[in-house]
């Protein structure tokens, strides 16, 4: 296996990593260059990915670049510039690739069937109604995130907020809450499990749960891909080992979620987006 390092290593910190694997011998025909979103920002992701990309690089002869980044508003820039071949993406960046970008979702990824994006406050704070958040602070997450961004301001449609603040991460966001300079925040009931143990002796409680499952995140492929390509890459994942395919997170033999409502959700959040940054916050 072929191995480049074309960044240098305090970079993978600052803009991401570029790992790029291939077969040696014989003519390359091309680079796929994959993108997957690296919360946590480790080098583990290299390791994670190793033997998926020396696979997908010997059976279609290609460089094969991974290209993490470490939150959702770097993974929309790189959509926008076309710059990935395939993305693992989650279902708000799924969503914008698919609706905007002409990506085409191969397989599902593994993840939890059913996630909801729901609305924390502290388990002491008195109100009990989404529009009780009428004038007040409320902490949401990134550009693309379907449980903390797409669906919570869909639900908030109609609504004057003091400010939003955009957390980085869920965690970071339920922190906002905990040391109450947001009133509420937007997470996924996943999340709220995950993280509120580690905030105590803070308690919260979900003052509103939105009715819709999130569709499963899923693996795209981008229209930079020869056509008859995109077929060749499609039968090469369906055929790869099951424990590669488990390794980096995808169903090889998974059916492709319904995205049409998740991309009606991004289309009405995205007529206010230009709003989010003002004080205060018309969404409407």
């Amino acid at each position: 296996m072929f191995v480049r390092f074309p960044r240098r290593l305090f970079l993978f910190h600052l803009l991401g990593f570029t790992f790029a694997a291939c077969k040696p011998q014989g003519g390359v025909e091309g680079t796929l260059t994959i993108g997957v979103i690296n919360y946590g920002g480790g080098e583990q992701i290299i390791n994670q990915y190793a033997k998926f990309n020396s696979y997908l690089g010997e059976k279609t002869n290609s460089y094969i670049q991974l290209e993490p980044v470490f939150n959702e508003n770097r993974a929309v820039e790189r959509l926008d510039a076309r710059a990935w071949s395939l993305v693992f993406a989650p279902p708000g960046l799924a969503a914008i690739a698919i609706a905007r970008h002409q990506y085409i979702p191969l397989f599902p990824l593994i993840g939890i069937s059913n996630l909801r994006s729901i609305f924390v406050v502290r388990k002491d704070n008195p109100i009990t109604e989404l529009k009780q958040l009428q004038g007040k602070t409320v902490a949401l997450g990134q550009l693309g995130s379907a449980t903390g961004y797409y669906f919570p301001l869909y639900n908030l449609y109609g609504t004057t907020l003091a400010e939003i603040l955009f957390a980085p991460t869920p965690k970071a966001a339920l922190e906002l809450v905990a040391q109450g300079k947001a009133i509420a925040c937007a997470v996924s009931e996943a999340e709220l499990s995950l993280y509120s143990s580690q905030l105590a002796p803070t308690e919260f409680r979900i003052l509103f749960k939105d009715p819709h499952y999130v569709p499963l995140g899923v693996v795209l492929i981008g229209p930079n891909v020869e056509r008859n390509r995109q077929e060749f890459i499609r039968k090469v994942m369906s055929n790869s080992p099951s424990g590669l395919a488990q390794e980096v997170g995808y169903v090889p033999n998974g059916q492709v979620p319904d995205y049409k409502y998740m991309i009606s959700v991004v289309d009405r959040v995205s007529s206010i987006s230009s709003k989010l940054q003002k004080k205060p916050v018309r969404l409407f």
